[in-house]
């Protein structure tokens, strides 16, 4: 192992002879594995090593005897000690960041913050091959693209820092070779007994999922995947490369001073700009990149404006030109007909503030609100059919939405839950991606119980708390009709 480390460090340039290295290490056998392994091949390379250990406080006594590890280790090895503590579950909590993510942050905070004092520019981590294929089974869930689906990275630079660069030696090791490893070396670790706890999605991936597919479908599913990941990275690289290549030309293109005399544009050419007289060769026509380019160019541009680019975004924004798509408050993007991504604020239109408080009594009634004519009818039992003809007609379950509503607008913060969602969302979001134009959004009405949870969005499914079931005793039959037919 000593030499695939060797080989690992050299083959890939991770470390100069004579670089000083910080080594983060938990005390558990990954990292001091890696620890020892880089102890070993120091005389050979003349690197500088310092240690550093940052203490989560998660475990009590057994993260102090971690620490305590980690620093005897250290002295025994005579490499100068950095060691760094915080409460990442206080620290989760007022940040709102999982456990997980917010024990990543100080970490990595604290590995920069050493990295600084000790004028060290690299940290060697101890990322290994069955780390590489659980983060993989991880985004796969959660649905990543080729970048994400590449994994971690030999060298990276660091989150916190990016002149501090990360290396992960040990990224083709399996932590079978690193136990292997650890115990004909006779090196000391300490078990996190957390590892085995099925509360975290990675530990359930880890324990439950891997070796599942191991065992039934591909005994070698470590070497398969890791073998994917490469193959997906490289594909993503080059993606990523023509992106930046294409937003490179194209922004030259568009700095270029204005010719003085423009003539006719041949067929490969485009007009663009506000003077119609910039030639563009028809490579860089954003139409005419292969979808994936097409996805990365406008991935970057929105991580340029500090926008996160998830699939449905970029999707929308990719198919098509000129549609403004809100991203936050008051925020949002566009993409122009050549490609380019646009950050735009709106101010703040008005709110309707009517509303109505309406009470479903009698087994039938109609009211007018706000240039809309409701009319609503109780029923027994629970028919699933919607009368014949009568598009702007629902049915709810009576008991459940109750004997008072209040019709109204669309208020700031609104969240609903339409028929199939797991769970509710803002009604700003429901309305982007039903592509409603803002102005339209204001107008729309909607429906609350008296308890202020709404059951009706017009133009939006019904909501899943108040559709009818087998169990429902009584039905609530509500139809609405614009009194000026054009918004009908």
């Amino acid at each position: 192992m000593l030499q695939r480390v060797e080989n690992n460090i050299q083959d890939r340039r991770l470390l100069k002879r004579g670089q000083a290295v910080l080594v983060a290490v938990s005390g558990g056998l990954d990292s001091m594995t890696l620890l020892h392994a880089l102890h070993e091949l120091s005389s050979r390379h003349r690197w500088k090593l310092t240690v550093a250990h940052f203490n989560h406080q998660l475990r009590g006594r057994s993260s102090d005897a971690d620490e305590k590890l980690v620093r005897q280790t250290a002295a025994a090895m005579r490499l100068p000690f950095a060691a760094g503590r915080a409460n990442v579950k206080e620290f989760a909590k007022k940040t709102k960041l999982s456990v997980e993510m917010a024990a990543r942050k100080l970490r990595h905070d604290f590995f920069a913050r050493m990295a600084k004092e000790h004028k060290i520019r690299v940290v060697a981590l101890a990322h290994h091959a069955d780390d590489q294929v659980e983060l993989f089974f991880l985004r796969v869930l959660r649905g990543a693209g080729g970048e994400g689906l590449a994994g971690m990275k030999w060298r990276s630079p660091s989150p916190v820092d990016s002149k501090i660069m990360l290396v992960r030696p040990l990224l083709d090791v399996t932590k079978k070779e690193l136990l292997e490893f650890a115990r004909e070396n006779k090196i000391r670790f300490r078990e996190d007994a957390t590892n085995t706890s099925l509360d975290l999605p990675r530990n359930r991936v880890r324990n439950e999922l891997l070796p599942l597919l191991q065992r039934r479908y591909q005994p070698a599913l470590t070497k398969i995947v890791l073998r994917l990941m490469e193959i997906v990275g490289a594909e993503s690289d080059l993606a990523g490369e023509a992106a930046r290549q294409w937003l490179v030309s194209k922004r030259k293109i568009e700095r270029a001073p204005r010719p003085g005399h423009a003539r006719k544009p041949g067929r490969a050419d485009l007009l663009v700009g506000p003077d119609a007289r910039q030639r563009v060769p028809t490579r860089l026509v954003f139409e005419t990149l292969p979808v994936a380019v097409q996805r990365r160019v406008l991935q970057l541009q929105l991580s340029e404006v500090g926008v996160p680019a998830d699939f449905e975004l970029i999707e929308s924004l990719r198919q098509s030109a000129g549609v403004r798509i809100s991203v936050g408050s008051e925020l949002f993007v566009l993409r122009d007909a050549a490609g380019g991504v646009d950050l735009r604020t709106e101010p703040p239109g008005e709110f309707n503030a009517h509303e109505m408080v309406l009470k479903l009594a009698g087994r039938a009634g109609d009211v007018e609100f706000d240039g809309v004519r409701f009319g609503w009818r109780l029923k027994a039992g629970a028919n699933f059919a919607r009368p014949y003809g009568q598009k702007a007609c629902e049915s709810f379950d009576a008991d459940k939405v109750g004997g008072r509503i209040t019709l109204r607008h669309w208020r700031p913060g609104d969240r609903f839950q339409p028929i199939g969602l797991k769970s509710s969302a803002k009604l700003q979001d429901l309305f982007t991606n039903r592509k409603i134009p803002r102005a339209r959004r204001r107008e729309l009405m909607v429906a609350a119980t008296e308890d202020g949870e709404i059951f009706w969005v017009e133009n939006l499914r019904m909501g899943e708390h108040f559709k009818l079931t087998p169990q429902t005793k009584r039905r609530l039959v509500w139809r609405w009709r614009h009194l000026d037919d054009s918004k009908s």
